[in-house]
């Protein structure tokens, strides 16, 4: 498979890129800066340099072209404020989802959080945040010509993968590792029975591919 992600030079997308150039696909990563090229060639994928807050649909769909499915894992990031939240974790993931409708790509793949609702109250940054990724997902969601799986990790961590999971449409707040839901996503790309799926991923005892068969089973 060809696999482009969006946010290619993030903590989760090197993490995923890893693991899919493992298994033999073919990964690209987008990323802002020609600095970042050497972490993604590292970690298996091909750096397209492309600025999410200022391409157009066709400039985005054009490094779509020929690839079996998308995922979108780019984010604002700590210490951004409310105005790049509305760029990036909404206006980039909307770009990238009509980017893909245009490319002909139907597997499409998003790294949300959970909570993320466009109703939702607040006037935190953190608030911002969840609004624009709920506002995104709900775009994502209207896209007949996807297949989308929506993914809502809980408090991410740096600790070690364990491999087991709790992978649900409503699983309840808790942690869960980078190294997880990078192989969560993986499994994922790999499983169009998940399409049309809102998930939330926190560490459990299931192991993942077991649980990503689980939930595309029901």
């Amino acid at each position: 498979m060809r696999i482009v992600i969006a946010g290619g030079h993030g903590q989760i997308a090197l993490r995923l890129e890893r693991l899919l150039s493992a298994r033999g696909d073919e990964v690209a990563g987008i990323i802002r800066k020609a600095e970042q090229g050497d972490d993604l060639r590292a970690a298996g994928a091909e750096p397209v340099l492309l600025d999410l807050e200022s391409a157009s649909v066709e400039e985005v769909a054009a490094h779509l072209q020929g690839a079996d499915a998308a995922v979108f894992a780019a984010g604002a990031g700590p210490g951004s404020g409310a105005g790049r939240k509305e760029t990036v974790d909404r206006g980039a993931a909307v770009l990238f989802a009509d980017a893909a409708v245009r490319a002909g790509v139907r597997r499409f793949v998003v790294v949300s959080s959970m909570g993320a609702d466009p109703a939702h109250q607040g006037d935190e940054i953190f608030d911002a945040y969840l609004r624009a990724k709920g506002e995104a997902d709900a775009h994502v969601t209207r896209q007949q010509a996807l297949e989308w799986t929506i993914l809502r990790p809980g408090s991410l961590t740096d600790d070690a993968g364990t491999g087991l999971v709790r992978l649900e449409a409503h699983t309840g707040r808790g942690p869960v590792p980078r190294d997880d839901v990078a192989a969560v996503l993986a499994e994922l790309v790999d499983t169009p029975a998940t399409t049309g799926l809102t998930l939330e991923l926190i560490s459990g005892s299931t192991p993942v591919s077991v649980a990503v068969k689980s939930v595309a089973g029901n």
